[in-house]
């Protein structure tokens, strides 16, 4: 995993961790994401995906990124 890839995950993590984006809570936009991280939108692509797996977040078409509540995703 390179540096960007790294601090994209980092930040992301920590915004859910640290109660900014709470259970349900919407993630900003991938685009957002990207510059307010100065990362391309395939890096953080990878990163939602990733913590999508792991049933940190969940993806909604067409809506965007969203927190999941406890215990969802791993049901």
């Amino acid at each position: 995993m390179g540096e960007t890839t790294a601090k994209v995950e980092s930040t992301i993590r920590e915004l859910i961790t640290a109660g900014d984006l709470g259970p349900g809570g919407k993630l900003p936009s991938e685009r957002t994401l990207a510059l307010e991280l100065s990362a391309g939108r395939t890096t953080v692509r990878l990163v939602l995906a990733k913590l999508a797996a792991e049933g940190l977040i969940r993806s909604e078409h067409g809506r965007g990124y969203f927190v999941n509540t406890e215990g969802s995703g791993r049901d």
